[in-house]
């Protein structure tokens, strides 16, 4: 629907891509019942097709739906014992996590295991060690880290493995030191980061790359002004984010952007009231959860990163939100994990 909708604007002489915010009463306002009947119906209809198309990443799904549900103060609706026993059958002899039964292990669903089992106070059912040997043994001579056994190298994976490390109080186990130089390495004239060394500044990588160096205590090396207005100017007309220059806004930008510029202190830059308004225009009123764009199909991912992102622009609704483990910040205190960010 958002093709038919779809807008240019022209800023300096340069085309904007944008899309058109529809004027609907029923999305001004946060429906969070909706969406809170919407994440656990999604969990329990098990035979729906869009439940079986995610199955490659059923543990991030599992990780994007306890999140959301913790977030709006519902996560007693979620079957623990089910959840619990689900994830911990996700763990491989090597330590790693896959996305379900019968994949490979991977970083990406490695944090997302650790971050439900922090959610639920449970990382002791796990073999521990064993994620933290996995982990470490990602780390590659430069400091980078690979996804898993076949070697593809991305900020996205520094940053998940210095999390998931940070998350069960193992920092020690890598060389943290190297970690931090390779992320500076990918850091580009704009300010912003790409997921290798050269590669284009993207929004998403940004996060990665500036939460990495605030769990290692390192965001000093980011030029926080040059970022942040590289970051602000990802806002289009409507209000929504893009990723990059010259792309469509999407709902989870709301989240890999603002909280990038949370972290830097730099929040207060944003147009918080354009943004809040494409973010609810992005909310099914009949079905609930959120979508990429007004009028598409909604799905756990979006749901989370749009109410992520309400979080922090301050909607008292939700609950706080940690900018760089995206949790609700009391999971955050009760394991003690304080980080240092810019102001």
């Amino acid at each position: 629907n958002f093709l038919l909708n779809q807008r240019f604007w022209t800023i300096m002489g340069t085309p904007v891509i944008d899309v058109e915010v529809p004027d609907n009463p029923a999305r001004k306002i946060l429906l969070l019942d909706k969406h809170a009947d919407y994440i656990e119906a999604f969990e329990k209809n098990k035979d729906d097709f869009e439940y079986c198309t995610t199955e490659f990443l059923r543990v991030s799904g599992v990780y994007w739906g306890l999140t959301a549900m913790d977030l709006m103060g519902q996560l007693h609706r979620m079957n623990k014992t089910e959840v619990l026993e689900f994830v911990k059958s996700c763990q491989h002899a090597s330590g790693g996590f896959s996305p379900t039964l019968h994949h490979d292990p991977h970083l990406l669903y490695t944090l997302s295991a650790v971050q439900v089992l922090t959610l639920y106070d449970s990382i002791n059912i796990i073999n521990v060690e064993g994620v933290v040997k996995f982990v470490a043994g990602l780390q590659q001579p430069d400091g980078s880290f690979v996804g898993d056994k076949w070697g593809e190298v991305d900020t996205r994976f520094s940053f998940c493995s210095l999390a998931c490390l940070a998350l069960l109080g193992r920092m020690d186990a890598v060389d943290v030191g190297k970690a931090v130089q390779f992320v500076i390495s990918c850091m580009n004239f704009d300010g912003g980061f790409g997921r290798v060394p050269g590669s284009e500044s993207h929004a998403g990588q940004v996060y990665c790359c500036v939460g990495a160096l605030a769990v290692a205590g390192a965001l000093y090396h980011v030029d926080a002004d040059r970022l942040g207005w590289w970051l602000c100017e990802r806002q289009l007309p409507s209000g929504g984010l893009n990723g990059r220059p010259q792309k469509l806004p999407d709902v989870c930008y709301s989240w890999w952007v603002l909280a990038s510029l949370k972290m830097v202190g730099r929040l207060h830059w944003i147009d918080k009231e354009k943004l809040t308004g494409f973010i609810l225009a992005c909310q099914d009123e009949e079905t609930g959860g959120f979508s990429d764009r007004p009028g598409d199909w909604v799905d756990p991912f979006h749901t989370l990163f749009g109410l992520a992102g309400l979080s922090l622009l301050g909607n008292r609704q939700v609950k706080p939100v940690n900018p760089v483990f995206c949790m609700p910040e009391v999971v955050l205190d009760r394991i003690g994990l304080k980080l240092k960010l810019l102001t």
